[in-house]
């Protein structure tokens, strides 16, 4: 972790506050002043701010089901930042594992344990999302294929990993995924002909969506290890 998220994740202080403090040489690591707060700090350093010593706030794992509309950022921009919806202190460390579009509902994980997200955002690590997917028309026969061998994505220079199509109605399906690219889903289904008209995303990993439009709370302990180990089942 930064030092000045060390410190801002420690104390009351803002960004602003923690860096000017480490500037004027306030802050120690394992007993050497640092002045610059992009060092790096690890849970085993000891890490004073003007003699005191310093122990962050636990981290924070929040699901959220969110509302269309809203947007996946810390700040309102076009459309309000679905942290509106959340009070709590110091929103400002909290970051989304996996951000959606604005007219997308469903499942959003929320963290201020970067290396926690990071499991749950990167292909490798193979985290499956699974979304409810209304098309404007009725699949091609074969599309269910095509998505279990890769689909190629315009400006893309590799085919998306192998992706599960459960087909619930004509016009309605579930896909599993691995990966997030830039509109990914909505791609998907453009790339064989197809037009997405509402998307909802249900589950992520193990952990599944259990609350109503809006609201959120905090995942359990045996949620969060889960998320910390996902791989793909199919």
């Amino acid at each position: 972790m930064r030092l000045d998220k060390f410190v801002c994740k420690s104390t009351a202080l803002s960004r602003e506050g923690a860096t000017d403090a480490i500037h004027k040489g306030a802050v120690s690591v394992n007993g050497e002043v640092v002045t610059n707060e992009k060092a790096q700090v690890h849970e085993n350093n000891t890490v004073t701010l003007s003699g005191e010593t310093l122990r962050p706030r636990p981290f924070r794992y929040i699901l959220m089901n969110k509302p269309a509309g809203t947007i996946c950022s810390n700040v309102d921009e076009v459309y309000p930042s679905l942290f509106n919806l959340i009070e709590l202190d110091n929103t400002e460390e909290l970051h989304i594992a996996g951000r959606l579009d604005a007219d997308t509902t469903g499942l959003v994980l929320i963290t201020d344990d970067g290396h926690w997200s990071f499991n749950i955002t990167t292909p490798t690590k193979h985290c499956e999302k699974v979304y409810r997917v209304g098309l404007s028309r009725p699949l091609r026969d074969g599309v269910a294929r095509q998505f279990e061998q890769g689909i190629q994505l315009q400006g893309e220079n590799q085919l998306t990993l192998p992706a599960k199509l459960e087909i619930i109605g004509p016009q309605d399906v579930y896909l599993t995924i691995t990966e997030g690219k830039f509109h990914q889903v909505k791609r998907m289904f453009s790339a064989v002909g197809n037009r997405v008209i509402s998307l909802h995303r249900e589950r992520i990993g193990n952990v599944a969506l259990d609350v109503e439009v809006g609201h959120w709370r905090f995942l359990t302990d045996d949620e969060v290890a889960s998320l910390a180990t996902s791989s793909r089942h199919f």
